[in-house]
């Protein structure tokens, strides 16, 4: 992973209070939006979030890493509100943003989230579809439902950065079945799959405080590059991953044939390694015993993609993405306790394990 930025004037944050603060805030009206989807689907989405188990018992799951509420939060503040003007916007956004997850989850084939059983392998493929589009659709109402003019332009935003999110995921599943793709294409997509609703979560929270569009703008810059660093530490943990960390299985998006960046940047590297990888790659697209290679033929693979330097430049990438969103945050007025915590947000995004 990429070692921690270098340690300049920031006071310390604690992240972890931070993280947990968008939880506790957000979290109780999450779950009133889900409680109001009619039966089954408010106890699949219940399922989804970690609220109960299969069985429907009471369950205190991992509902992930909270950044996006978070950020949402946080960027409330930049207009002098307090964080709590922003929950509606974090709440739209982790329906966004659970919506895609149930519905990647099952175009992918992903049966683990989480450390426990995906929603399409539990309750079935029909009910996460179902469920990911009441959360679409509850993330509009959600806002709406403030009807104020600042409610209408943080919808305007949330449903653009939807829009772009889909695009991501319907490049992502095209780049599935080409023997290359560039590294300006595989970061288009990143930018639209990841960027664009991290752009979101770090522009809402101060939408709906009143702030004016180019500030509203600038902090979408910083959330945009914050989610192709975020992206390209997922790459790395997606071939390199500890399992016991990351919830998924080892090798997992070699499992996929993902075009992630360090598989891209690997065949666009030259060189033996690259040109070995690149013949290894366009043979298992044409395999129809793909999904039964052993560990140490996806180990194999994941050696040639680190030996062509697709590894490290994938660690570069994610500090070079970093450093552009925190100096986004330079063209923002701000307390420099918000501008603090927006950095160590974007430290733990890059230096994170899971």
């Amino acid at each position: 992973m990429p070692p921690a930025p270098k340690a300049d004037r920031r006071t310390t944050v604690d992240v972890a209070s931070l993280l947990e603060r968008g939880r506790d805030l957000s979290t109780p009206v999450l779950r009133a939006a889900v409680e109001s989807l009619a039966p089954p689907m408010d106890t699949v989405a219940a399922y989804h979030f970690g609220w109960i188990d299969a069985q429907g018992n009471p369950a205190d799951g991992d509902g992930g890493k909270a950044v996006r509420p978070a950020l949402a939060l946080l960027s409330a503040e930049v207009t002098g509100a307090a964080p709590e003007v922003g929950v509606p916007g974090a709440v739209a956004v982790e329906l966004v943003h659970n919506f895609s997850l149930l519905h990647d989850d099952l175009m992918d084939g992903d049966e683990q989230r989480r450390h426990r059983d995906t929603v399409w392998k539990v309750h079935g493929p029909a009910q996460a579809i179902l469920v990911g589009d009441a959360l679409f659709a509850l993330a509009n109402e959600v806002l709406l439902e403030l009807g104020t003019v600042d409610a209408g332009r943080a919808t305007r935003r949330l449903t653009r950065a939807s829009r772009a999110l889909i695009d991501g995921q319907a490049q992502d599943i095209s780049y599935e079945h080409r023997d290359r793709v560039s590294v300006e294409e595989c970061l288009e997509m990143e930018g639209n799959k990841t960027g664009a609703l991290l752009a979101c979560a770090s522009s809402i929270g101060a939408v709906l405080g009143g702030a004016d569009e180019r500030t509203a703008d600038t902090l979408e810059r910083y959330g945009y590059h914050l989610g192709l660093a975020f992206q390209a530490v997922d790459d790395l943990l997606g071939i390199w991953g500890d399992p016991d960390a990351t919830g998924k299985q080892t090798w997992s998006d070699l499992r996929q044939r993902k075009k992630s960046l360090p598989v891209v940047a690997a065949l666009d590297a030259g060189g033996p390694a690259s040109e070995r990888l690149g013949e290894i790659l366009a043979a298992d697209a044409k395999s129809s015993d793909f999904a039964n290679f052993s560990e140490e033929e996806f180990a194999a693979r994941a050696a040639l993609i680190e030996e062509a330097g697709g590894r490290e430049w994938t660690a570069d990438e994610a500090r070079r993405q970093h450093t552009i969103a925190i100096e986004a945050l330079d063209a923002v007025d701000m307390p420099d306790r918000v501008r603090d915590r927006f950095t160590a947000l974007a430290d733990f995004v890059v230096v994170r394990k899971r």
